[in-house]
């Protein structure tokens, strides 16, 4: 299972990703151009010391990160989905994609993902935190998948 943030825009989030990503032991794609300078500087806050224990691979662009990915699926998290991310099943290859904070990703991203999901919300509301939708998405597929870390209490 991996995560993957299109452009990211707020470095706390990124932070905060990085965090649940080396925790839960799952590589995180930066897909550039981010909307700040990446760098440990940009993420001491939220990301604290686990940068150091985090498996980050930065890619110049969506072309690049596509080829590095290869037959990967791509699934993407979009208030615009066609499935409920509860109701699909995932696979240990799967990748989770997040778009910008502020303006999601662009139709030519939306319709290369493979599938699409969304985290049911009130009407009144617009989205979630970026960081919050990958923890409940990543939750979910590690469950599926059983690949969460070995539990050592």
């Amino acid at each position: 299972m991996q995560l993957a943030l299109y452009q990211p825009d707020i470095p706390p989030n990124t932070g905060t990703i990085i965090r649940l990503a080396a925790c839960l032991d799952v590589q995180v794609h930066i897909i550039e151009p981010c909307g700040f300078p990446f760098g440990e500087k940009s993420f001491r806050r939220a990301g604290m010391d686990y940068i150091d224990q985090s498996m980050i691979t930065r890619h110049k662009s969506w072309d690049h990160f596509l080829e590095a990915i290869g037959r990967s699926r791509i699934i993407l998290l979009t208030t615009k989905a066609d499935h409920i991310y509860t109701d699909i099943s995932y696979r240990p290859d799967d990748i989770l994609l997040l778009g910008r904070e502020s303006a999601g990703v662009p139709k030519g991203v939306h319709d290369r993902a493979d599938k699409r999901v969304i985290i049911p919300m009130t009407p009144e509301t617009r989205s979630l935190n970026v960081a919050v939708s990958a923890s409940m998405v990543l939750g979910e597929a590690l469950r599926q998948t059983d690949l969460f870390p070995p539990y050592a209490g």
